[in-house]
C-alpha cells in the first residue's frame, strides 16, 4: 500500500508493540495497561474538544441543546486529531490516515461521549450551570471520569480482537 513502517521513537502513545496476532485471532497487547493507554488518548482529545465547545457555547450564550452539540461534534474533531496526525507523520497518507483514524477512534469517542454527555445531562442543575460554577466543572470532570472507567473496558475488548487503536498500531 505504499505506507511507511512507524519509527517506534515517534509513537505518543506509548503503547506495547507486541501486535502480531496468534493462531485465536485475538491480537497481543490487549492488556489493561495498553487499553488505559488507548482510553486516555481518547480522554485528552474528547476533553479540549468538549471544554473548547462549552466555552464557545457559553460565551456565545446559545442554548444547551447547541452547546452540547458543539462539544460533541468538537470531541470527535479533536479525538480524531490526535491519531491522524500520529499516523500521517509516520508516513501514511492523508487519505489512508483519515480511514486509521476512524476505525481507531470511532467507538471510543462515542462511547465516552454518550456516557460523559450523560452524566452532565443527568447531574441536577448541571446543564444550567454556568462556566463560573462549580458544579459545572465536578459535573464535566466527573463525566470525563466515569466515561473512563466505562471506556477502557471496550478499548479492551476491541484490541484484543484486532479493532480500534489495534489498527493505529498495524501501521507500525
Amino acid at each position: 500500500m505504499g505506507m511507511k513502517v512507524m519509527d517506534h521513537s515517534t509513537h505518543h502513545l506509548g503503547t506495547t508493540h507486541d501486535h502480531a496476532a496468534p493462531a485465536g485471532g485475538h491480537a497481543h497487547g490487549a492488556t489493561w495497561a495498553t487499553a488505559m493507554k488507548a482510553t486516555l488518548h481518547c480522554l485528552t482529545g474528547c476533553a479540549i474538544g468538549e471544554i473548547l465547545g462549552m466555552v464557545i457555547g457559553t460565551a456565545l450564550m446559545w442554548g444547551n441543546v447547541p452547546t452540547m452539540a458543539l462539544a460533541i461534534a468538537l470531541a470527535f474533531v479533536f479525538g480524531y486529531s490526535f491519531t491522524l496526525f500520529a499516523v500521517v507523520r509516520a508516513g501514511v497518507s492523508l487519505k489512508a490516515a483519515v480511514k486509521v483514524a476512524l476505525a481507531a477512534d470511532t467507538v471510543s469517542i462515542a462511547v465516552m461521549e454518550l456516557v460523559d454527555n450523560g452524566i452532565i445531562a443527568l447531574t441536577p442543575g448541571a446543564m444550567d450551570a454556568h462556566l463560573a460554577d462549580g458544579l459545572f466543572w465536578y459535573a464535566l470532570l466527573g463525566g470525563f471520569a466515569v466515561a473512563f472507567a466505562v471506556t477502557t473496558p471496550v478499548n479492551k475488548w476491541m484490541i484484543g480482537r484486532g479493532k480500534g487503536h489495534a489498527v493505529v498500531h498495524a501501521h507500525h
